[in-house]
């Protein structure tokens, strides 16, 4: 009455029939080779810290450096940002760069004056008048061009923020730098004419 049926598996048939149908599930289920040892895998990412033929190197990384100073070089001429030096990338830069080619600034003309200033001392004797107005020429000189730096650092903070929303630090003090070199000498050189003030 309270025996187990003849067709019912016992636990002990159940346990025998996984043994068995375990290799036959997990045949193909295998890798296909041994686990590399410790050893073999660090041996095969070793690589020598000084290269073996070392001229070769030299010469390569010569090769390297030359060729992203000629790449620098022409993006300084053509205005290309991808070689252009950290100091003068972005979109920021390039605004206040345009926005002081496309004008006439008077801190162009700043190294001329001082350098005439210097040569007028040198042969104009010491205690003469005329030295005295011209000393007097290049303070007024130096007073505009403070001036215009000033009009010009407020405009183009102006234009940066229509622009960009959000000035970038440093950007303003780029473009009145920029403003002090004389146009032809400028790098990046110019890429406006004058009046063509960036949208």
């Amino acid at each position: 009455m309270f025996g187990r049926k003849k067709d019912e598996p016992s636990a002990q048939d159940s346990v025998d029939q996984l043994a068995t149908d375990a290799p036959a599930k997990g045949a193909g289920a295998g890798k296909g080779a041994p686990t590399p040892k410790r050893k073999e895998q660090e041996a095969a990412r070793k690589r020598p810290l000084v290269p073996t033929d070392r001229k070769a190197s030299k010469d390569a990384e010569r090769i390297a450096v030359q060729d992203q100073r000629q790449k620098m070089r022409q993006a300084l001429d053509t205005g290309n940002e991808k070689y252009l030096p950290l100091r003068d990338k972005g979109p920021q830069k390039r605004f206040a760069r345009d926005y002081v080619d496309a004008r006439f600034s008077l801190g162009e003309y700043l190294m001329f004056g001082a350098l005439l200033f210097v040569v007028i001392s040198f042969v104009i004797p010491t205690g003469s008048n005329v030295l005295s107005y011209v000393l007097i020429g290049f303070w007024v000189m130096f007073l505009a061009v403070f001036a215009d730096v000033v009009v010009l650092s407020r405009k183009l903070r102006k234009g940066l923020a229509q622009k960009f929303g959000e000035v970038e630090r440093g950007t303003i003090w780029y473009g009145s730098m920029r403003s002090l070199q004389f146009r032809r000498l400028r790098l990046p050189k110019p890429q406006v004419q004058r009046g063509q003030f960036p949208s």
